[in-house]
């Protein structure tokens, strides 16, 4: 069990989280723990068999504090929350623009340029950190065709099934050359593997993907946002596509910078990962917690945030760039300002 950043993660399997007055009280074999549940404003985030009464579920409802629930090697499952936050004419706007083919256009296009911008900065990072290996070159070549799909997007509109063509062209590019960014440490990257991961690099993003995808679904209900209704991404039952819309801007800089430092600085090693009889592999337990506590690190450090220009935690990006949706969809902003990290 760990708590970081007003988030619980439960992963010792048979653990039994109950309600016990105004705290979160959670058993194992090795004892009980209780924890205030406004302390747990960020969440809980359960892995595998653990059990939560219905008591706790109605308590978290009530006070707004999301449930997450994952295989013991981080697939997403389920989400328990309660009736949405904020102003329910926010929500009938998002639906409204979600449905108008032009409207949703223009604001997948911000995500999209979010993305690109900031999967450019990582690409062209890698690059400067070895000026003379041969992947240098891929890095500064990918990062060029971001830059002029980027200057594209800025010049031009352009209708959602382009645009969502551009994006998996895009996601292409920067898998294919994702191993140059890899120091040499015994990892190999054979391009994105998403069901099931087949190898440790893909592991350790799918599992870094699934918190984002956790944090970006909170920060949506906080602001009053639905998260099943998305843009950039098509609508289907049971996937928060906003949620999934918001990740694309923040994960270089959440998620895969997050990667490339565990994997280049050796704190992971190909021993933390297992591999199943089917193929499947994941991280161990004991890699599990440490990425967790990697995670929620990386989440204290701050920057200037390039739309209020204050010095933010990136773990409350998500929750900045939910508020600023919301204040777009209601009128009080022209338009959606993407996160782009310089």
């Amino acid at each position: 069990m760990l708590t970081r950043l007003n988030t619980l993660y439960v992963m010792t399997q048979g653990a039994w989280l109950s309600k016990e007055g105004e705290c979160i009280e959670v058993r194992t074999d090795q004892g009980s723990k209780r924890i205030p549940i406004h302390m747990i404003g960020g969440g809980i985030v359960t892995f595998g068999n653990v059990m939560i009464t219905p008591f706790l579920m109605g308590h978290c409802v009530n006070h707004q504090v999301p449930i997450t629930c994952l295989t013991e090697h981080g697939r997403f499952l389920a989400s328990i929350g309660g009736a949405s936050v904020g102003n329910v004419r926010v929500r009938h706007r998002q639906h409204r623009a979600s449905d108008d083919p032009a409207s949703a256009a223009l604001l997948a296009k911000r995500f999209l340029i979010g993305k690109l911008a900031n999967a450019r900065t990582i690409l062209r990072r890698g690059a400067r950190e070895r000026p003379d290996t041969p992947g240098a070159t891929a890095l500064t070549n990918v990062a060029d065709r971001l830059s002029v799909t980027l200057d594209r997007l800025m010049r031009h509109t352009f209708p959602l099934a382009e645009l969502r063509g551009m994006e998996g062209d895009a996601a292409a590019q920067t898998f294919g050359v994702f191993e140059h960014l890899l120091a040499p440490s015994g990892f190999h990257f054979p391009g994105r593997v998403r069901r099931p991961p087949t190898d440790p690099v893909n592991a350790l993003l799918s599992f870094l993907y699934t918190l984002l995808a956790h944090d970006c679904a909170a920060a949506l209900v906080s602001a009053g946002l639905d998260p099943q209704i998305g843009f950039l991404h098509q609508d289907r039952p049971g996937r928060a596509s906003l949620a999934l819309d918001l990740m694309e801007e923040l994960r270089p800089l959440l998620a895969d910078r997050l990667v490339l430092a565990l994997l280049n600085r050796r704190q992971l090693s190909p021993h933390d990962f297992t591999t199943e009889a089917t193929g499947v592999v994941s991280l161990s337990e004991s890699a599990r917690k440490a990425v967790l506590v990697a995670w929620q690190e990386r989440k204290k450090r701050t920057l200037v945030h390039p739309f209020t220009h204050q010095e933010q935690p990136l773990g409350l990006i998500p929750f900045i760039q939910s508020a600023l949706l919301a204040r777009h969809l209601r009128g009080d902003l022209e338009d959606y300002p993407p996160f782009i990290w310089k």
